[in-house]
């Protein structure tokens, strides 16, 4: 006597709803991204630091809001962003490692990268969503300084236009900031799976060359005097400002060599970038 086989419906079926495509699937990404960078969907824990980061930053705005309505300014919108990123240095350090070294840790990628997904979308997913965050945690409280001194102003929407343009341009250069930091940390942390290892070599990244620049200061050299900046992540930045503002900030003086700065911004944007998108198309292609 033979067995007979038994087919059992389990109620599988079909998917037959609509198909969303990549610019879906990056939207989402990139949405679960910028949550991630402020806690949003995580423990209470999660949301501890960046949160306190934030309110740091805001209380920072609040209190210059405050000053400058009785006549006192602690801070421009520049001053603001150079005394800050030391802080958002370790905002990165703790994010950039959420949003992708998680992700080679647990094993999810190939399932990311099956379709449609490309490696494209998902570098540049991760890319928007941790310069959004950047540019949140430096824009924010700097529009409640233009708020506090629109609303103070003694010179009527004259003044208030006068601060928005003042306030334009240290938006801008808060974009610089947030780019510089998503590009540069987001490709240290895509190098390992282990976030403790990520955090340290972000942080590193950034701190360890900034004595480099105070060395090549007490040269004699004023050419080495001027290309300094160059050395570090920090001062480059700053450098671009000065160059852009004309003027010395922090100690730092470009000289003639401010377009040389903005070259080595881009230079260094672009190739973290790329080398973060040839990460992943191997990736994806494995």
């Amino acid at each position: 006597m033979s067995e007979a086989g038994v087919i059992h419906d389990i109620g599988y079926q079909r998917y037959t709803g609509p198909r969303l495509g990549r610019a879906s699937v990056f939207t989402a990404m990139y949405v679960h991204g910028l949550r991630a960078a402020f806690g949003f969907g995580r423990s209470a824990k999660s949301k501890i630091f960046p949160w306190m980061v934030a309110g740091i930053a805001l209380l920072i705005a609040v209190i210059n809001a405050a000053l400058k309505s009785r006549g006192i300014t602690l801070f421009n919108y520049f001053q603001f962003v150079d005394t800050l990123a030391w802080l958002v240095i370790f905002f990165v350090a703790i994010v950039a490692p959420e949003l992708v070294s998680r992700d080679m840790r647990s094993g999810v990628l190939p399932l990311y990268f099956s379709r449609p997904l490309r490696a494209a979308d998902y570098v540049g997913a991760k890319v928007a969503a941790l310069v959004t965050a950047v540019f949140l945690l430096l824009g924010a409280p700097q529009l409640i300084m233009f708020l506090g001194a629109a609303f103070t102003t003694k010179t009527g929407m004259r003044g208030v236009w006068d601060e928005f343009l003042r306030l334009l341009p240290g938006w801008g250069y808060s974009l610089l900031w947030a780019f510089l930091f998503a590009s540069l940390s987001l490709l240290i942390a895509s190098l390992t799976g282990k976030r403790a290892f990520a955090a340290g070599g972000i942080v590193a990244a950034f701190l360890m060359t900034a004595p480099v620049v105070g060395v090549l200061n007490v040269l004699p050299s004023e050419t080495a005097h001027h290309l300094s900046g160059l050395a570090s992540p920090m001062s480059l930045v700053n450098g671009i400002q000065i160059w852009l503002r004309d003027g010395v900030d922090l100690g730092l003086d470009v000289g003639r060599f401010g377009p040389i700065y903005g070259i080595e911004w881009v230079c260094l944007v672009a190739a973290c970038l790329l080398l973060l998108l040839a990460r992943y198309r191997k990736v994806a292609s494995l």
